[in-house]
């Protein structure tokens, strides 16, 4: 096999720094960096800065006509508790006597079961009405009644301190798509650069900078790399793909993209996508070189066109089930906790599924419309990799695939059960992430591979470019300049037309799908779900238009396809080499706008059509 096609790598990798290219990006930050806080962002800031503490007096004086230092300690977790739910837009009483020990501890509320009782037993003495409205009054004064000018001088300069942390973040964001668009530094470096700016401006420290990198998704990138690693050196990936494709008459490569989308696609309702995609990647890689080495030459648009129908493939059927992502776990929450009334399962995936007949044919066609191979047949791969089959164990499975095969299948059953059977088993939760690297532990331990596997053919670079992405998000959320863009890109919306009716579904499908090209699509819908739902509250109240934006917004959040960042599937596919990141922008932006004017039809349509149950239309 082509010693050259086995080691192709990322070429911005091999690239030193394109000082030229490179000071546009560093340029933007410096400038946003050091001009005036804009009044918009200090606005953000104090609301992100005092408007918690204004919140809980308010609450306070007005439950207890006292204030937060005077109350008992039951009262203080009602009112910290109230004021968390301000944070999430969630005025329902109802919503509010859920509230557990585990969302306390979630929400960093200190509380006793003792306590939450009695917090219960004075809620339910409110009238419902009484409630949302007091609720909705405290929102309203974090949002539109506190401002700069009525801050002490204490405040203020923690306000102004809030504000540019605004300004820092969204200087940040310009500074990652810059470099991202035209590789000037290599990539990993970028993520180690969001690291650093971000703690040179005040927005980390140095007790925390390390820990934010690293999260679940992370730790399952470097996982799922692993466990690749030992498909390959094994063979498993070559018996797989014979499984799949071995019998086809004509194995153009049409139809083989074809038959991946037809079988990733649906799968991303039930499965975790980052797994798909890592399920898969060997068997890309294997489709292309199997195809270089039979011919004799390499074809970079076949390895391209492989590598990104998975990905797309991958990111296409997440929002169609509430099994399929945490977002639209999260969209639903936010329709109960603000409205008091839920999406069934049934409900969602009935209003949601339809849409993946429209997905996987246009995508199959953007996909094969933008990459044009030359080498167009995959036969004479497929009768290499038959025959590189049959020399290994004399054509039946040998031993160490078989227990590659047993690993990754234990490993996929835990991925899928984790958050019940798992856990209800164990009492411990997980995460996807750990047992991802659980299972790469478990290939050393069966003596499948070694550490020089490991060392040399997983790519460290994507797992660390991956890790830069969560910082990245994390410091979006938790500085307030995600929700600063969703905030300024609603207001620009609403004088075009689009605050009302399909217009601002339009809307908030447009900033959410922006939004998750910069940062995963949990943190995107959390950061666009509470503002396009309010509006929607506001403009239409109690009609369909509610739940049809928590679908519409958790779909959207998929349309992450135009940055490696984007989601999971687009870094692990990176990370076989082939990759540019704007490749990923030659069919990503096609995809964007096809995929939403076909989510805007079906709400038009379909939607409009059936209607919410118990809901009148808007």
């Amino acid at each position: 096999m082509s010693e050259k096609v086995l080691k192709a790598k990322p070429s911005g990798y091999d690239k030193f720094i394109n000082w030229k290219v490179f000071s546009i990006p560093l340029a933007l930050l410096l400038i946003l960096i050091i001009i005036p806080t804009p009044r918009s962002m200090l606005d953000v800031g104090v609301e992100y800065s005092m408007g918690p503490k204004y919140v809980r007096e308010y609450f306070a004086g007005e439950l207890f006509q006292q204030p937060v230092s005077e109350l008992e300690q039951w009262q203080v977790q009602m009112i910290r508790m109230m004021e968390k739910s301000v944070q999430s837009t969630s005025f329902v009483q109802d919503s509010f006597l859920e509230r557990n020990q585990r969302w306390n501890e979630q929400n960093s509320v200190p509380s006793t079961p003792e306590h939450l009782e009695q917090v219960r037993d004075f809620t339910r003495q409110i009238p419902p009405d009484d409630f949302f409205n007091l609720m909705k009054d405290g929102h309203a004064l974090i949002t539109e009644r506190l401002t700069y000018d009525q801050l002490t001088d204490q405040e203020k300069v923690r306000a102004e301190k809030a504000g540019f942390h605004v300004q820092a973040a969204v200087g940040i964001v310009l500074f990652v798509v810059f470099c991202f668009m035209t590789e000037a530094i290599p990539l990993p470096m970028v993520a180690f650069c969001i690291g650093v700016i971000a703690l040179m401006t005040g927005i980390v420290d140095r007790n925390n900078v390390a820990s934010l990198y690293w999260s679940d998704a992370t730790w399952f990138i470097m996982g799922s790399l692993m466990f690749a690693t030992a498909f390959v050196k094994t063979g498993v990936d070559k018996r797989i793909a014979m499984m799949m494709f071995g019998k086809m008459k004509n194995p153009d490569v049409k139809w083989v993209s074809l038959i991946i989308i037809v079988i990733i696609a649906p799968l991303t309702m039930f499965m975790s996508d980052h797994a798909l995609a890592a399920m898969f990647l060997p068997i890309g890689i294997l489709l292309y070189t199997a195809t270089a080495s039979a011919s004799g030459n390499e074809d970079p648009e076949l390895a391209k066109m492989l590598m990104l129908t998975i990905a797309m493939a991958a990111n296409l059927g997440g929002s169609l089930a509430p099994s399929g992502a945490a977002r639209n776990l999260i969209m639903m929450g936010y329709t109960e906790d603000m409205f008091g009334f839920s999406i069934t399962f049934v409900q969602w995936m009935t209003y949601c599924t339809p849409f993946l007949f429209y997905l996987m044919p246009i995508t199959w066609l953007v996909i094969n419309w933008r990459f044009k191979p030359e080498q167009r047949s995959l036969a004479n791969a497929m009768a290499l990799v038959k025959s590189e089959v049959n020399k290994v164990g004399g054509g039946g499975w040998t031993r160490p695939q078989i227990i590659s095969l047993v690993i990754f299948l234990v490993m996929l059953f835990t991925w899928i059960t984790e958050n019940n059977l798992i856990l209800q088993w164990t009492g411990i939760r997980f995460g996807i992430g750990v047992l991802a690297v659980m299972g790469g532990i478990a290939y050393i331990l069966a003596g499948v591979v070694n550490w020089r596997d490991y060392q040399t053919k997983v790519d460290w670079g994507v797992v660390w470019l991956y890790a830069g992405a969560i910082i990245f998000g994390r410091v979006l959320v938790q500085t307030g300049g995600a929700y600063w863009i969703a905030q300024t890109m609603l207001k620009l919306t609403i004088p075009l037309g689009l605050g009302e009716g399909i217009g601002l579904l339009l809307s908030g499908n447009v900033i959410v799908g922006l939004m998750t090209q910069l940062m995963a699509d949990g943190p995107a819908c959390a950061a666009v779900g509470p503002v396009t739902l309010a509006m929607a509250g506001i403009v239409h109240p109690g009609t369909s238009m509610i739940p049809f934006v928590a679908m519409s917004t958790s779909i959207a959040s998929s349309f992450a396809y135009c940055l490696v960042i984007g989601t999971p599937p687009n870094a692990i596919v990176y990370a076989s080499g082939y990759l540019e990141p704007k490749d990923f922008l030659r069919v990503g932006v096609f995809l964007w706008f096809t995929n939403m004017a076909g989510l805007m039809l079906m709400a038009s349509t379909y939607w409009r059509w059936v209607g919410f149950p118990g809901l009148p239309s808007f």
